[in-house]
Protein backbone atom coordinates (compact mmCIF):
# COMPACT_ATOMS: atom_id res chain seq x y z
CA UNK A 1 0.00 0.00 0.00
CA UNK A 2 1.43 3.52 -0.63
CA UNK A 3 2.15 5.42 2.09
CA UNK A 4 -0.14 8.46 3.10
CA UNK A 5 1.52 12.20 2.89
CA UNK A 6 1.56 14.30 6.08
CA UNK A 7 0.68 18.07 5.94
CA UNK A 8 0.92 20.52 8.44
CA UNK A 9 -0.70 24.06 8.54
CA UNK A 10 1.16 26.88 10.80
CA UNK A 11 1.07 30.12 11.80
CA UNK A 12 0.45 33.01 14.14
CA UNK A 13 -2.92 33.69 16.15
CA UNK A 14 -5.64 34.57 13.27
CA UNK A 15 -3.52 33.63 10.58
CA UNK A 16 -6.82 31.89 9.55
CA UNK A 17 -5.75 27.99 9.79
CA UNK A 18 -8.91 26.79 10.49
CA UNK A 19 -10.80 28.65 7.11
CA UNK A 20 -7.64 26.89 4.96
CA UNK A 21 -7.67 23.49 7.08
CA UNK A 22 -11.08 22.91 5.89
CA UNK A 23 -10.34 23.83 2.31
CA UNK A 24 -7.52 21.69 1.88
CA UNK A 25 -9.38 18.59 4.32
CA UNK A 26 -12.40 19.27 1.71
CA UNK A 27 -9.75 19.48 -1.90
CA UNK A 28 -8.00 16.23 -0.70
CA UNK A 29 -11.64 14.51 -0.10
CA UNK A 30 -12.55 15.65 -4.18
CA UNK A 31 -9.25 13.65 -5.18
CA UNK A 32 -10.52 10.66 -3.62
CA UNK A 33 -8.09 11.10 -1.04
CA UNK A 34 -8.75 9.50 2.65
CA UNK A 35 -8.14 12.17 5.07
CA UNK A 36 -7.36 12.08 8.82
CA UNK A 37 -7.55 15.59 10.22
CA UNK A 38 -5.73 16.37 14.04
CA UNK A 39 -4.63 19.12 15.75
CA UNK A 40 -1.75 20.21 17.87
CA UNK A 41 -1.81 20.30 21.08
CA UNK A 42 -4.28 17.36 20.95
CA UNK A 43 -5.75 14.68 18.23
CA UNK A 44 -5.92 11.88 21.05
CA UNK A 45 -7.59 11.28 24.19
CA UNK A 46 -4.60 11.85 26.38
CA UNK A 47 -3.47 14.67 24.63
CA UNK A 48 -6.65 16.24 24.54
CA UNK A 49 -6.06 16.35 28.71
CA UNK A 50 -3.16 18.04 27.70
CA UNK A 51 -4.20 20.79 25.82
CA UNK A 52 -6.38 21.68 28.48
CA UNK A 53 -3.61 22.20 31.36
CA UNK A 54 -1.53 24.04 28.36
CA UNK A 55 -4.18 26.41 27.45
CA UNK A 56 -5.85 26.53 30.59
CA UNK A 57 -6.30 30.02 32.03
CA UNK A 58 -5.98 28.71 35.48
CA UNK A 59 -2.69 27.20 34.59
CA UNK A 60 -1.21 31.00 33.91
CA UNK A 61 1.66 30.56 36.23
CA UNK A 62 3.18 27.04 34.07
CA UNK A 63 6.72 27.32 33.40
CA UNK A 64 8.02 27.46 30.25
CA UNK A 65 10.01 24.31 30.51
CA UNK A 66 7.14 22.63 31.10
CA UNK A 67 4.96 24.17 28.87
CA UNK A 68 7.55 22.49 26.33
CA UNK A 69 7.78 19.01 27.70
CA UNK A 70 4.10 19.13 27.70
CA UNK A 71 3.83 20.23 24.13
CA UNK A 72 6.48 17.29 23.33
CA UNK A 73 4.40 14.95 25.27
CA UNK A 74 1.02 15.09 23.42
CA UNK A 75 3.00 15.16 19.94
CA UNK A 76 4.29 11.89 20.81
CA UNK A 77 1.11 10.46 22.04
CA UNK A 78 -0.05 11.69 18.33
CA UNK A 79 2.48 10.54 16.31
CA UNK A 80 2.67 7.34 17.59
CA UNK A 81 -1.20 6.43 18.61
CA UNK A 82 -2.52 8.45 15.39
CA UNK A 83 -0.53 9.61 12.77
CA UNK A 84 2.02 7.36 11.55
CA UNK A 85 -0.84 4.60 11.87
CA UNK A 86 -2.59 6.95 9.08
CA UNK A 87 0.49 7.31 7.46
CA UNK A 88 1.16 3.43 6.77
CA UNK A 89 -2.68 2.95 6.12
CA UNK A 90 -2.28 4.76 3.13
CA UNK A 91 -4.25 8.23 4.35
CA UNK A 92 -3.17 11.51 4.38
CA UNK A 93 -3.09 13.28 7.38
CA UNK A 94 -3.54 17.65 8.16
CA UNK A 95 -2.37 18.59 11.54
CA UNK A 96 -3.27 21.96 12.65
CA UNK A 97 0.06 23.00 14.15
CA UNK A 98 3.16 20.97 14.35
CA UNK A 99 6.79 20.53 15.80
CA UNK A 100 7.40 24.54 13.86
CA UNK A 101 4.87 25.68 16.74
CA UNK A 102 7.42 24.69 19.24
CA UNK A 103 10.24 26.31 17.47
CA UNK A 104 8.33 29.69 17.30
CA UNK A 105 5.98 30.01 20.31
CA UNK A 106 8.62 27.93 22.95
CA UNK A 107 11.81 29.06 21.35
CA UNK A 108 10.86 32.57 20.20
CA UNK A 109 8.19 33.28 21.91
CA UNK A 110 8.98 32.12 25.33
CA UNK A 111 13.06 32.84 24.39
CA UNK A 112 14.09 29.24 25.47
CA UNK A 113 17.21 27.58 24.08
CA UNK A 114 16.23 26.00 20.22
CA UNK A 115 19.04 23.63 20.54
CA UNK A 116 16.71 22.00 23.54
CA UNK A 117 14.19 21.96 21.28
CA UNK A 118 16.64 20.37 18.58
CA UNK A 119 16.85 17.37 20.91
CA UNK A 120 13.33 17.08 22.34
CA UNK A 121 12.89 17.09 18.57
CA UNK A 122 15.30 14.44 17.68
CA UNK A 123 14.31 12.23 20.19
CA UNK A 124 10.26 12.11 20.00
CA UNK A 125 10.34 12.36 16.21
CA UNK A 126 13.66 10.78 15.09
CA UNK A 127 13.82 11.74 11.66
CA UNK A 128 9.78 12.36 11.58
CA UNK A 129 8.73 15.42 9.44
CA UNK A 130 5.91 16.56 7.09
CA UNK A 131 5.96 16.29 4.05
CA UNK A 132 4.58 19.71 3.15
CA UNK A 133 3.92 22.80 6.02
CA UNK A 134 2.10 25.40 5.30
CA UNK A 135 2.77 28.64 7.10
CA UNK A 136 0.21 31.05 6.89
CA UNK A 137 2.11 34.63 7.62
CA UNK A 138 -0.09 37.95 8.78
CA UNK A 139 0.78 40.74 10.64
CA UNK A 140 1.04 40.39 14.19
CA UNK A 141 -1.48 43.82 14.89
CA UNK A 142 -4.26 42.31 11.57
CA UNK A 143 -3.87 38.70 13.63
CA UNK A 144 -4.69 40.16 16.94
CA UNK A 145 -7.90 41.95 15.24
CA UNK A 146 -8.64 39.14 13.78
CA UNK A 147 -8.96 37.21 16.93
CA UNK A 148 -10.61 39.65 19.25
CA UNK A 149 -13.92 38.63 18.02
CA UNK A 150 -13.24 35.52 19.79
CA UNK A 151 -15.49 35.06 23.53
CA UNK A 152 -12.93 33.69 24.98
CA UNK A 153 -9.18 33.45 24.89
CA UNK A 154 -6.95 30.96 25.90
CA UNK A 155 -3.53 31.56 27.86
CA UNK A 156 -1.46 31.59 25.05
CA UNK A 157 -3.61 33.78 23.38
CA UNK A 158 -3.47 36.37 26.32
CA UNK A 159 0.19 37.00 25.49
CA UNK A 160 1.18 40.72 24.69
CA UNK A 161 1.96 41.75 21.24
CA UNK A 162 5.97 42.03 21.87
CA UNK A 163 5.35 38.21 22.23
CA UNK A 164 3.31 37.51 18.96
CA UNK A 165 5.83 39.39 16.99
CA UNK A 166 9.04 36.93 18.16
CA UNK A 167 6.92 33.82 17.23
CA UNK A 168 6.09 35.79 13.77
CA UNK A 169 9.71 35.95 13.50
CA UNK A 170 10.87 32.87 14.40
CA UNK A 171 8.17 31.45 11.88
CA UNK A 172 9.91 33.05 9.09
CA UNK A 173 13.41 32.28 9.96
CA UNK A 174 12.20 28.34 9.95
CA UNK A 175 10.67 28.85 6.94
CA UNK A 176 13.99 30.21 5.65
CA UNK A 177 15.97 27.11 6.78
CA UNK A 178 13.93 24.54 5.48
CA UNK A 179 12.25 25.77 2.04
CA UNK A 180 11.94 22.76 0.11
CA UNK A 181 9.45 21.95 3.17
CA UNK A 182 7.76 24.85 4.34
CA UNK A 183 5.82 27.29 2.06
CA UNK A 184 5.44 30.80 3.31
CA UNK A 185 2.14 31.92 2.20
CA UNK A 186 0.90 35.84 2.51
CA UNK A 187 -2.28 35.21 4.27
CA UNK A 188 -3.03 39.10 4.19
CA UNK A 189 -4.59 38.47 1.00
CA UNK A 190 -8.14 37.39 -0.37
CA UNK A 191 -9.43 33.56 1.00
CA UNK A 192 -9.59 32.65 -2.65
CA UNK A 193 -6.00 33.63 -3.24
CA UNK A 194 -4.11 31.84 -0.31
CA UNK A 195 -6.30 28.48 -1.18
CA UNK A 196 -5.11 28.99 -5.18
CA UNK A 197 -1.24 28.88 -3.63
CA UNK A 198 -2.26 26.27 -1.30
CA UNK A 199 -3.83 24.24 -3.86
CA UNK A 200 -0.97 24.69 -6.06
CA UNK A 201 1.69 23.66 -3.55
CA UNK A 202 -0.79 19.88 -2.63
CA UNK A 203 -0.44 19.49 -6.12
CA UNK A 204 3.20 18.83 -5.63
CA UNK A 205 3.02 16.57 -3.92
Amino acid sequence: MKKGKFITIDGVEGAGKSTQIAFICDYLHRKGIDVVKTREPGGTDLGEKIRSLLLGLDNEGMHSDTELLLMFSARNELIQNKIKPALAAGQWVVSDRFTDASFAYQGGGRLLNIDRISELESWVQGKFQADLTLLLDVGVDVGMARIESRKTKDRIEKEQREFFERVRSAFIDRSKLYPERIKLIDASQSIGRVQKQIQLFIEAL
